[in-house]
């Protein structure tokens, strides 16, 4: 009897016979199947919205809504209901997040920057040297670096390729001394041609795919799109409620 607990033993170690069953099979994606239906999409372009048996499908920035059996698509903002009679903004939420994901992935390196040393905001202005009003924000920029505003100017003619002012963009992103050329160009003043492997066309590209159609066109740092100029003053206000939002947001709910 007292051999009993050893063979127990020895029973548990020894290798087990594999289970004749069948592992569970994952489900499917249901991503995959949809895409599949839309020229074009991709499953990582798809996502389950709140909404039973509805997709949301982003393109860029750009966001539309399709059926689970691709037999309906639709355009539109998507509001939830919340109470207190609240109605948030999901899809403009969403092109906030795109936006910024977008955005981060083009180095700084090719963005002319000009900034405070301890910047309490970074902005990203898409810019027209030809364009008034961004000739007018540009002239502040004191006043906005003054306020903590950091500004990252990326390439946004309003013309085609090869017109004037996407020549003297891409002399600008090509010259030795960026921001200097910008301020000379965007002032009026003629500068230096120069080519290289300029961010121009990428530049343009990006800027349609988060929606700007105009110049300046500013671009927060959560991904908010501001078409248009807006004074530094004015500007910075907003950026300061939006901060005491997100911080009264992730504060932890009284008891």
């Amino acid at each position: 009897m007292r051999l009993l607990p050893v063979l127990i033993l020895l029973a548990a170690l020894l290798p087990q016979p594999a289970s004749t069953q069948p592992a569970p099979a994952r489900p499917a994606d249901p991503r995959v199947e949809l895409a599949a239906k839309i020229p074009g999409a991709r499953p990582e372009d798809l996502r389950a919205t709140p909404v039973p048996g509805i997709f949301e499908l982003t393109h860029g920035a750009d966001i539309s809504y399709v059926s689970a059996d691709a037999r309906y698509i639709f355009s539109g903002d998507l509001y939830r209901v919340a109470e207190g009679g609240d109605f948030p903004n999901l899809t403009e939420e969403r092109r906030h997040d795109l936006r910024a994901k977008l955005l981060s992935g083009v180095p700084e390196s090719e963005m002319i920057i000009y900034g405070p040393k301890s910047p309490k905001y970074t902005i990203t202005v898409f810019t027209d040297v030809d364009c008034p009003w961004c000739r007018r924000l540009h002239s502040q920029m004191a006043d906005y670096n003054r306020l903590g505003i950091r500004v990252r100017y990326m390439a946004w003619p309003r013309t085609a390729p090869k017109s004037e002012s996407w020549l003297k963009a891409q002399s600008v992103w090509c010259a030795k001394n960026r921001g200097d050329a910008l301020g000379k160009a965007i002032a009026g003043e003629a500068i230096q041609a120069a080519s290289c492997q300029d961010p121009v066309q990428r530049h343009h590209d990006l800027g349609r795919q988060l929606g700007v159609t105009g110049t300046p066109g500013i671009v927060l740092s959560d991904g908010e799109l501001v078409p248009g100029y807006v004074p530094p003053d004015e500007l910075v206000q907003h950026l300061q409620s939006l901060a005491a939002a997100n911080t009264a947001a992730q504060a932890p709910p009284a008891k």
